[in-house]
């Protein structure tokens, strides 16, 4: 029996329409859903099968449908699926509707007095799918009017300003959770003694060669004292070994060498030894720092 669309199209499609809800609608992030949960694969694979299955037992039977029909029925039957679906009569019904155009024999009755060299204009009515759609439009204008002239609704910039600003405070959010995304402007002073242990060993293991293990200073400043070239306090020193010293004659960028976490504990342990008046420490280097943010001491 002939179908619109044969089961070679209709498999497929139906198959993919199905593989990319799932992709969609299941969150497996940078991966596709299939791989990262093998069950999404299982259950695709049972569902061709089914499809294949199914249009296998259809096919077979119309097989034995039609080999059940009477001569007379087979011929009857070939005749209307020889019949293309444009000459059938549902597609016909459907574009009357649709259009809403009149028999090429009733023309004379739609012909206008109008006469341009001989060519003739028709009163055609307009399709109704233009009409409706006309109407629409109009409604839609109006609700547009109402919900962002009158009633102040966000634009499209209005709504991406929004989201930008959330955005903004969201990650904001997030980096003080996050290790790895720590900056100067969030990193903050380590003072349990486990932290400081391990900025120690980062410590030892990365800057005692310029800076001497005390920290009194060697080819690097001493760390000890108050003076600081690029300025003291924990956002500073973190942006230092973050970034790197002064141009041409500083200290290396360490962010491409130590973690966010781990510039925070190395920078902690610096902080802990002020004051520890290390054996014959280097000359100060820079100027005194004092913190502004820090309160007044009371008198």
């Amino acid at each position: 029996m002939k179908k619109l669309i044969p089961a070679y199209v209709r498999v497929p499609v139906i198959f993919f329409l199905v593989f990319g809800a799932m992709e969609y609608f299941i969150d497996s992030g940078d991966r596709a859903a299939f791989i990262k949960y093998p069950m999404v694969s299982v259950f695709l694979f049972v569902f061709l099968f089914l499809l294949i299955a199914i249009e296998i037992t259809v096919s077979a039977i119309d097989n034995i449908t039609y080999q059940m029909l009477t001569e007379e029925q087979k011929a009857k039957l070939e005749e209307v699926s020889a019949i293309s679906y444009k000459e059938s009569e549902w597609f016909k019904k459907l574009m009357q509707k649709l259009t809403k155009t009149e028999p090429i024999e009733n023309e004379a009755n739609l012909l206008l007095s109008h006469d341009y060299d001989g060519i003739r204009e028709l009163d055609n009515n307009l399709p109704p799918w233009w009409v409706y759609l006309f109407y629409g439009c109009i409604a839609f204008a109006a609700i547009y009017l109402v919900r962002f002239e009158i009633m102040g609704g966000d634009n499209q910039e209005m709504e991406l300003k929004k989201e930008l600003a959330q955005a903004k405070i969201d990650v904001a959010e997030y980096m003080k959770t996050a290790p790895d995304l720590m900056d100067e402007k969030t990193v903050t002073l380590l003072t349990d003694p486990a932290d400081l242990a391990i900025g120690k060993t980062i410590f030892t293991t990365n800057c005692a060669a310029c800076h001497r293990a005390d920290a009194g200073g060697q080819i690097g400043p001493n760390l000890t004292d108050d003076h600081w070239i690029l300025g003291g306090g924990i956002k500073n020193l973190f942006h230092t070994v973050t970034n790197g010293g002064r141009d041409g004659k500083g200290m290396i960028s360490w962010k491409g060498t130590l973690k966010p976490k781990e510039i925070q504990k190395v920078t902690s342990y610096i902080l802990s030894l002020q004051g520890s008046n290390p054996k014959d420490p280097k000359a100060p280097d820079g100027e005194v720092w004092v913190d502004d943010a820090a309160a007044p001491a009371a008198k």
